[in-house]
């Protein structure tokens, strides 16, 4: 019993000094620990009374008189968006020819960023059609049927020059047929720039642009609703539609409702529907478009359109149209349900014939004006995100000779994204006469046509007008 007294009176002399040892340690780190504390209460402290101390001398300091920027007219509605009434313009003279700057986030692109956006579209198009088809080169897809071919592939170099204008440029890559040979070939598609800053809501471009006469002509070729161009548009516009050289003026007026006007002198050079190419007989374009929200029931764009020149021949050419495009978009929608559409086209032509008039066997050449319309009309539904379908029907003379055409198009888009989309399509057409449609032995009055579409895109994209 005695061993086990001496033995706890040992360990007991042993722990004491140990645990007093681990107690003044503790202390020590609670002590270093508050000094820390109060240290950075006083950093932070400090901070907060500098920022107070800047803050009240800013709001002391006199503020400078500066005048309400001045907004530049609103420009063409985008995708799915109603267009706005235009801002009042300035009162006096003095302010209406002060430059205004329409781009704010101009100085606001960080260091290595480019002025400008780049973008590439690929369309590329596969068709099949009967054996006579081919053989006459007659399809829709004039010497590339039964072929998978890239029908354009841009590069899309656009975007400010400066606060006051922006600029596009455009490179075009496609299969071409001509002369009986099929090549890729790469040209110049646009490039021209655009003055967004003038008095009185004006809008002034120059360059190489397309020519916005009617609804689609002036859109580029993956932008179209369906595979292929509007029939009344290929026979009287041609395949390259209106790519001229020349400037354009357009006007929004201060209006309670949106109304767009615009006039172009461009040189001519269109082949089918003009080719004097000369701005001493330039061709000259104007258009009207108004569009209008109709509550629940959607919105229309509601547009007539004019141009005459002259043809190679150097006899007048006059074209007139008219278009109109619906669309309901539900609400909470970010894409339409239902979208109409529907162009029409009158063209008025000086040309001159060689006839037998007194039949004494002499030929002579006399004059006369000849007419033809063509028309379209398309409707689409989208009642999911990614798909859509719709049906297209063409109605149309020919330009150059007697003759008539229509055709009936059912299609349907799968859009995997916003930068990849598929279309399948099927297109029927009926012609009431063999001339032009004869080649190689052979004829196409009737055409049946499968048209197979991928379109993707790469980097920007600007969006297109409603």
């Amino acid at each position: 019993m005695r061993r086990w007294i001496v033995l706890s009176l040992l360990f007991g002399s042993v722990a004491s000094p140990a645990s007093a040892q681990e107690a003044e340690s503790l202390r020590r780190e609670l002590g270093e620990l508050r000094r820390q504390l109060d240290t950075m209460k006083d950093t932070y402290q400090k901070a907060i009374d500098t920022l107070t101390e800047r803050l009240k001398r800013i709001e002391s300091a006199p503020q400078p008189a500066t005048a309400a920027p001045t907004l530049a007219a609103p420009t063409p509605p985008l995708a799915l968006q109603a267009p706005q009434a235009p801002a009042q313009t300035p009162s006096t003279p003095l302010d209406l020819a002060r430059p205004r700057q329409p781009f704010s986030l101009y100085e606001r692109r960080g260091p290595g960023s480019l002025l400008f956006d780049i973008g590439i579209v690929s369309d590329l198009v596969a068709n099949l059609t009967q054996d006579n088809v081919d053989k006459a080169d007659a399809g829709t897809f004039f010497g590339r049927e039964n072929r998978a071919f890239p029908r354009e592939v841009e590069i899309n170099l656009y975007g400010r020059i400066d606060p006051y204008a922006q600029g596009t440029v455009r490179f075009e890559f496609a299969e071409e047929f001509e002369d009986g040979a099929r090549a890729t070939e790469a040209h110049l598609a646009e490039a021209y720039f655009s003055l967004l800053s003038l008095p009185y809501g004006f809008k002034l471009s120059l360059g190489q642009q397309p020519v916005r006469f009617g609804l689609l002509s002036h859109l580029h070729r993956e932008a179209l609703p369906q595979t292929d161009t509007p029939n009344v548009l290929l026979r009287f516009l041609g395949e390259e539609q209106l790519r001229e050289t020349g400037g354009e003026l357009s006007w929004v007026p201060p209006l309670p409702f949106y109304l767009e006007a615009l006039a172009g002198v461009f040189t001519g050079d269109n082949e089918t529907a003009f080719g004097r190419g000369s701005l001493k007989a330039p061709l000259v374009n104007g258009r009207l478009r108004t569009f209008f929200e109709l509550g629940d029931l959607g919105a229309i764009q509601l547009g007539v359109s004019r141009a005459t020149g002259e043809t190679a021949a150097r006899l007048r050419q006059t074209l007139a149209g008219y278009d109109v495009k619906y669309k309901l978009t539900p609400e909470a929608w970010r894409h339409p349900l239902l979208t109409l559409g529907s162009e029409g086209l009158w063209s008025r032509r000086r040309v001159e014939e060689l006839e037998d008039v007194d039949g004494d066997g002499e030929v002579e050449g006399f004059r006369h004006t000849r007419d033809r319309f063509g028309w379209y009309a398309y409707g689409e539904v989208q009642p999911w995100k990614r798909w859509a379908g719709g049906v297209r029907y063409d109605s149309t003379q020919l330009l150059e000779l007697p003759g008539r055409e229509w055709a009936i198009q059912p299609y349907v888009t799968f859009m995997l994204s916003d930068f990849l989309r598929f279309r399948l399509g099927y297109k029927h057409t009926e012609r009431d006469r063999r001339e032009p449609f004869t080649a190689n032995d052979a004829t196409a009055r009737t055409v049946d046509e499968l048209f197979f579409q991928a379109t993707f895109f790469l980097g920007a994209h600007a969006p297109h007008p409603f």
